[in-house]
């Protein structure tokens, strides 16, 4: 795992500085400690951060194929290098090194731009091709590693790991972009492609970008998406030995590494059917991490234990005390764009916990998404049938006024927010779910934003990056639709980040065997009645692991990686809520409308409501400003033709 930086020329070849590029290579030591270098030719800087996982004696970057006309610089693991090796050599290929890295050069020599249909992995790189003055970037399917890249005003490429890499960049744009601020208060992060500054973009999962010098510089290209066919009619039976069976050639090739390689172990299904697959093919006891809660309510450390025990697995727990909210500032450096995930907190303490035992861990991210595990993804095909027990022309109008008259209650179960339900009901599908997983809803983001900044905003809404997604799912069933909203949205803006991010901090490489891609497209195939059967999520995975895991750990109910934001904001941080929601920094802004800073603030307080994730979301928009120097959101097109 490594971080990766650049700068490339696309109109001439002008001498990059080397300052410079060292500045954008440093910024990203977290990423690699074990070595770094730089290297320079006229139009082209290259710059990269190595944590050893592979080939530790050689294999440093960036690496050149045989006569040096092709460079390169990757983040990530190939994980299917050792097969590609001798098919490259058989075409003529000479290899130099037992890196996954040196395949990419050779794979982009035989080719060219679909080489990355070849690899199976995680991955982020940028790649020089002297001779055909080329310049390739590309990210793995399901966006586990990131990418940004800014084209600057003179016709600069300017990419990295992490948005701290670009805006290192004296030609950065660092203008507030308002479309970014909206889908920010929406969904909790800023939807690829963009980025918070209206300059720098994130390269999709699946994209890759061709940039020959001279010529117009072309729109990303996709080269990957997932196909819910659904039309796998597989028995249980073999549904479950086929999974399992998967699920263990996906770990296999996660456990390829020449350094100390462990596991999270969290207690839920996901992470517990990883570590339970390593023990079975391993020889060696598998190393474990959880994280323990002082306070009951979040605390699964028990049912970890349960695994950890069955499997005799080196278990190592730390407990994180309830109050353990002074990361609030880190977070906001690494993640150099507002980011509101609060699970973040007890990420990022698991990978340092991982860290002090091994360098690569294990996770079982992704299953929520791909086999269907969400609560709201029950919740969202009960809405289903009732929106289709009536026409579109009836149930609008009727639930969209029980929706405007019904009053508000936050402090009731979800099933007796009718409130909340009625205004599902009458939106379409897309409309609902993003109605579902908005932080701060429609009306909500209204009375949030000052006059001004609505201007600014000229009518987008932040339900468009759904929109845009949902044209594109090409399935009419209910459930296939949201994975594939939280495939494109979710799973890649706030999960990913988030583990990308937490372990990056402490140099640890994290591995998700639940999102290599050909497990997926083979989920994708699977009718949706496998994945949620009655009120049963995850329903054949879990069927296919009843040999393997406790009963207690298979079907109890989902906990989440929370920490108790409402009870904080409360008590230990009423302050420094208060001091951030309604101080000078947003107000100095112009985005915001005091007022109602002043009643989500005042509200929470009280008791009367309970606007805890709302207030989180505002307080790390804070943090952000306070650590990166942006500048004000730029004018609409309204703004500048007055």
């Amino acid at each position: 795992m490594c971080g990766i930086a650049g700068l490339f020329d696309t109109r001439g070849k002008r001498d990059f500085d080397r300052g410079l590029m060292q500045r954008l290579n440093d910024i990203q030591f977290h990423r690699g400690p074990d070595e770094g270098d730089v290297y320079l030719e006229p139009g082209v800087a290259l710059g990269h951060r190595r944590l050893s996982i592979i080939d530790l004696s050689t294999g440093q970057q960036p690496l050149f194929n045989e006569d040096g006309s092709v460079a390169v610089v990757f983040n990530g693991e190939i994980y299917n290098f050792q097969e590609l090796v001798p098919e490259l050599e058989a075409l003529g290929h000479v290899f130099h090194t037992r890196s996954d890295t040196e395949v990419i050069v050779h794979a982009w020599e035989s080719w060219g731009e679909e080489c990355v249909q070849r690899f199976r992995g995680m991955f982020a790189f940028g790649l020089w091709d002297r001779n055909r003055q080329t310049f390739f970037l590309a990210r793995d399917r399901l966006g586990v590693k990131p990418l940004y890249y800014a084209i600057l005003g003179d016709g600069t490429l300017v990419f990295g790991s992490e948005l701290k890499v670009l805006m290192q960049h004296p030609g950065l744009d660092r203008r507030i972009d308002p479309h970014a601020v909206e889908e920010y208060f929406a969904l909790g992060y800023v939807a690829e492609p963009r980025t918070i500054f209206l300059g720098a973009k994130k390269l999709q999962p699946g994209e890759s970008l061709c940039i020959r010098r001279g010529q117009p510089i072309p729109a990303p290209k996709l080269y990957w998406d997932v196909h819910f066919t659904l039309d796998n009619h597989l028995s249980l039976a073999d549904a479950t030995a086929e999974l399992t069976e998967r699920l263990r050639e996906s770990v296999r090739l996660r456990m390829i590494s020449d350094v100390p390689l462990g596991a999270f172990l969290s207690g839920g299904v996901d992470s517990s059917a990883v570590v339970a697959t390593m023990a079975g093919l391993s020889g060696d006891p598998v190393s474990t991490c959880s994280i323990a809660f002082d306070d009951p309510a979040f605390n699964e450390s028990a049912f970890a234990q349960m695994v950890a025990d069955r499997y005799k697995t080196r278990h190592f727990v730390e407990t994180v005390k309830s109050d353990d909210f002074d990361l609030i500032d880190t977070l906001a450096a690494l993640y150099d764009e507002p980011y509101a995930d609060s699970s973040a907190i007890p990420t990022y303490r698991v990978c340092q916990l991982a860290r002090k035992h091994v360098t690569v861990a294990l996770s079982g991210d992704g299953g929520d998404e791909n086999l269907g595990g969400y609560r709201r993804y029950r919740m969202h095909l009960m809405e289903e049938k009732m929106r289709g027990s009536l026409p579109a022309g009836l149930r609008r109008p009727l639930f969209g006024m029980l929706g405007r008259m019904y009053p508000k209650a936050d402090w009731a179960p979800r099933v007796f927010r009718a409130k909340t339900t009625f205004q599902a009901l009458a939106r379409d599908s897309v409309q609902a779910y993003f109605h579902t997983v908005s932080i701060l809803r429609d009306d909500m983001r209204r009375s949030l934003f000052s006059s001004k900044f609505r201007h600014e905003l000229a009518g987008y809404n932040a339900m468009e990056v759904f929109r845009r997604h949902g044209a594109n799912a090409n399935t009419e069933d209910p459930l296939a639709l949201i994975q594939y909203l939280d495939i494109k949205t979710y799973l890649v803006g706030d999960i990913n980040t988030k583990v990308d991010r937490a372990s990056m901090a402490h140099s640890l490489e994290v591995r998700a065997p639940l999102m290599d891609y050909k497990l997926i497209e083979w989920l994708a195939t699977l009718p949706s009645s496998l994945k949620i059967k009655g009120q049963e999520g995850k329903y054949v995975f879990k069927k296919s692991m009843e040999p393997l895991l406790p009963n207690d750990v298979l079907y109890r109910p989902k906990m989440g990686f929370a920490v108790p934001l409402a009870r904080w904001f409360r008590g230990p941080l009423k302050e420094r809520v208060r001091e951030a929601v309604l101080g000078s920094t947003l107000a100095d802004t112009g985005i915001f409308n005091r007022d109602y800073l002043q009643h989500l603030v005042d509200a929470h307080q009280s008791g009367a409501r309970d606007y805890s994730a709302p207030l989180w979301t505002t307080m790390m928009f804070e943090a952000f400003l306070r650590n990166s120097n942006a500048t004000a959101p730029a004018p609409s097109a309204a703004e500048m033709s007055l």
